[in-house]
């Protein structure tokens, strides 16, 4: 990486509120064979050459742990070469001078907003003679005040059309490591969809509000014909309340808006250095006609490959399915956010670990994951304590059972849905720091998070029933387990490890011999620790049962519930949860319209109320965990452990004729896997499509196919489900 030889720059004084530009000037006089433009910032950064974009990463270079790392990019510019150049960067504040969070006055809050924007750039430009020219960021270049007004991540941008940049000024060396420069490792954040907005509303309090129908993360991109001087201006929000108003309450103090000052005649434009979490605009100012074809939303989020697919004939499941895929691509923006609209969308561990295998299967994220995870290992505390979010921008702030213990259960996740074992050996030795500050004394009575708004929760607790070091104590068994497995993998010794794991076994059975709540029955099955785990699921099933069918746990046992009940024979139990319309249920949301996943499952009550101001996101994608069950319970699709990446398959679908039909597909390492069921007339018809061997578990039965296509049927009497006589299969 040459840029270590250019210099850190900034603008030379103090600029307030206003983005700075940066320019440099330069001659290309003879044939160009090849240019390159290698570039970060201390901010977020938009290039221009000769008035071209220069790629497409919006909000580049991303979000790393800007302490330790930070992304460099390399662009090919040798088609925007001319005889005269000029390049022209912008930077906004974006998250490295942002007060994140919003909700804390702390001192290393204060220290990030009060850092300088700050550009290293090298472009360097080969010609056809052999002789090249290298300009790297120095004194020679200038900045001047840009149209960006203002640009913050919260509070959105205002930008003035009318502005040209003048009065160019030396730019000035900033003092900054070099050595925190990294190639860039996390897909670019790019814009992937445009979605034209569906209505113009005029609500019963007076107000403008422009719907888009569907929640994304991004930006409106707007056409008005206007006056210079003239004003464009609106705000963002999820909801609108029970009387059909603009609600945005719940971004708390993130503003959130958006003010363009308009040049003459017509112009179309969007935010460049911001980005916002919303369904709804509200206009407070607006020149002319409003006409709903003048605006688009434009999605943007990582660039992660689709890879998994569901269908159902259920299009409330099938609605279920794209809320979950929305509050994905929501908040997979270059970190795995909790929520992308209001004062907070920080990495929080706990939801990225809750959501990891589901995410796994939607998208391509290995290398979206490799990324936040070398973060996670950069932030990671001496103690070998790991911190609630990640980038670390509350560092006083404990570390938490089920959240911290997202670097051992990601980096295991990740190599069993794409089999790369180095994703293991890069980790292992921030799994080991983790493992071994767990395992310390005092551990259980640690500060926790516990069942994180389980639905057991005391009243005016945010905190379910469920003990916290019950808690503590299971997932610390559960990372030790899966330390110990990746070191064998890695030729470690772990005997150690494996002597610790079977102590604190013992010390959990011994010290927790009922289990309380859904979560702790849940817990003690999933992981494999209950004494026994079929008594202990006949348990939870009665349990859910007498709670009248209705799901009580919160962030910790949710993901796992239904697997807990359909590993040992109650998947129609587990069915009925998942179908359940009402509240609490997963398709709650989706009967009050919701497009991604909620915080709370009532966070729009019956009455139209709301679950609160305080703590009330629209998407918020940890729920959405559930379609990992989905896929490898009710689709069948699955592996087992010593065959990651998908190397051979184990089919084992769970049908349910509530909703006719089941279509999953999933791309993997080793080719593409489609499975189905369809209830008919007669019974079940599955088709298997595979690119490995598999197991086939049907109907009591086990049996081997190799690669290729199959059909099975499960021939019942009508009305009696799964009263089966006899299958048939037959290779396509």
């Amino acid at each position: 990486m040459e840029l270590k030889h250019s210099q850190w720059i900034t603008a030379a004084r103090d600029l307030g509120d206003v983005c700075p530009v940066f320019r440099k000037r330069f001659c290309a006089e003879k044939e160009i064979v090849s240019a390159a433009l290698e570039i970060t910032a201390l901010g977020v950064y938009e290039a221009e050459l000769n008035g071209h974009r220069v790629g497409g990463f919006v909000l580049a270079p991303g979000w790393t742990s800007y302490d330790h790392r930070l992304q460099v990019q390399t662009y090919d510019v040798t088609a925007l070469i001319c005889e005269e150049n000029e390049l022209r960067v912008t930077v906004g504040r974006g998250w490295f001078r942002s007060p994140m969070p919003g909700w804390e006055d702390t001192e290393d809050k204060r220290r990030r907003y009060s850092q300088p924007c700050g550009l290293i750039a090298r472009l360097e430009v080969h010609f056809a003679d052999g002789s090249e020219s290298v300009l790297s960021s120095d004194e020679s270049w200038e900045f001047a005040e840009s149209p960006v007004r203002f640009s913050e991540i919260y509070d959105g941008e205002r930008y003035d059309a009318a502005f040209a940049p003048k009065d160019w000024e030396a730019a000035r060396l900033l003092n900054w490591s070099k050595e925190i420069l990294i190639p860039q490792e996390g897909e670019e954040i790019r814009e992937t969809e445009r979605v034209a907005a569906r209505a113009v509303l005029h609500t019963p309090a007076g107000e403008t509000v422009i719907d888009f129908g569907q929640e994304v993360t991004g930006y409106v991109e707007f056409a008005v014909t206007a006056r210079e001087g003239d004003e464009v201006r609106f705000t963002h929000g999820e909801m609108l309340d029970a009387n059909g108003n603009f609600y945005n309450a719940n971004y708390r103090s993130a503003r959130a808006e958006v003010l363009f000052r308009c040049r003459e005649g017509n112009q179309i434009w969007h935010p460049r250095l911001t980005f916002f979490g919303f369904r709804y605009i509200k206009l407070l100012s607006w020149p002319g006609e409003v006409k709903v074809e003048d605006f688009t939303a434009v999605v943007v989020h990582s660039d992660m490959k689709r890879i998994g697919w569901l269908e159902s004939g259920d299009p409330m499941l099938n609605q279920l399915f794209s809320n979950i895929v929305w509050g994905q691509r929501g908040n997979f923006l270059d970190v795995p956010t909790d929520c992308p609209q209001r004062d907070e969308r920080l990495g929080w561990t706990g939801d990225a670990q809750v959501f990891v295998r589901t995410a796994s299967y939607l998208y391509d994220v290995e290398r979206f994951f490799r990324k936040w995870l070398r973060d996670l290992a950069a932030d990671q505390r001496e103690s070998g304590e790991v911190g609630q979010v990640i980038p670390d921008v509350m560092p006083t702030a404990p570390g938490s059972a089920a959240w911290g213990d997202a670097a051992v259960i990601c980096p295991w996740t990740i190599y069993q849905t794409y089999g790369d074992l180095s994703v293991l050996e890069a980790q292992y030795q921030s799994m080991k720091k983790w493992v071994d500050y767990i395992s310390g004394d005092g551990w259980e009575e640690h500060f926790h998070f516990g069942d994180w708004l389980g639905l057991d929760a005391p009243s005016g607790s945010y905190k379910g029933s469920t003990r916290d070091c019950f808690i503590a104590a299971a997932f610390r068994l559960h990372a030790i387990e899966l330390f110990c497995k990746a070191g064998r993998l890695l030729g470690m010794d772990v005997h150690a490890y494996q002597d610790l794991y079977e102590g604190f076994a013992k010390r959990f059975r011994k010290g927790y011999p009922d289990y309380r709540t859904q979560t702790e029955h849940v817990l003690a099955i999933h992981f494999g620790i209950a004494e026994n785990p079929q008594k202990a699921a006949d348990a939870l099933a009665d349990l859910v049962c007498a709670d009248g069918k209705q799901l009580r746990t919160g962030f910790v046992g949710t993901p796992y519930l239904l697997h807990a009940l359909s590993d040992y024979g109650h998947a129609d139990l587990a069915w009925d949860l998942l179908l359940r319309r009402a509240y609490p249920g997963w398709l709650y949301s989706v009967t009050k319209g919701a497009t991604t996943i909620w915080e709370h499952w009532d966070g729009a009550k019956e009455d139209g109320s709301f679950w609160s101001t305080d703590m009330n996101s629209f998407n918020h994608y940890a729920y959405g965990a559930v379609a990992d069950w989905i896929f490898e319970k009710a689709a069948g699709i699955r592996h087992e452990e010593n065959a990651p990446g998908f190397a051979a398959l184990v089919y084992e679908p769970h049908p349910d004729p509530r909703i006719g039909f089941l279509k999953a597909e999933l791309e993997t390492r080793h080719g593409t896997i489609r499975a189905s069921w369809r209830y008919e007339d007669t019974g079940i018809r599955y088709e298997l499509e595979t690119p490995v061997p598999a197991l086939v578990r049907l109907g009591g039965e086990d049996r081997y196919v190799m690669s290729g296509s199959y059909t099975f049927w499960s021939i019942h009497s009508i009305p009696e489900k799964e009263h089966t006589i006899g299958f048939s299969e037959r290779s396509i």
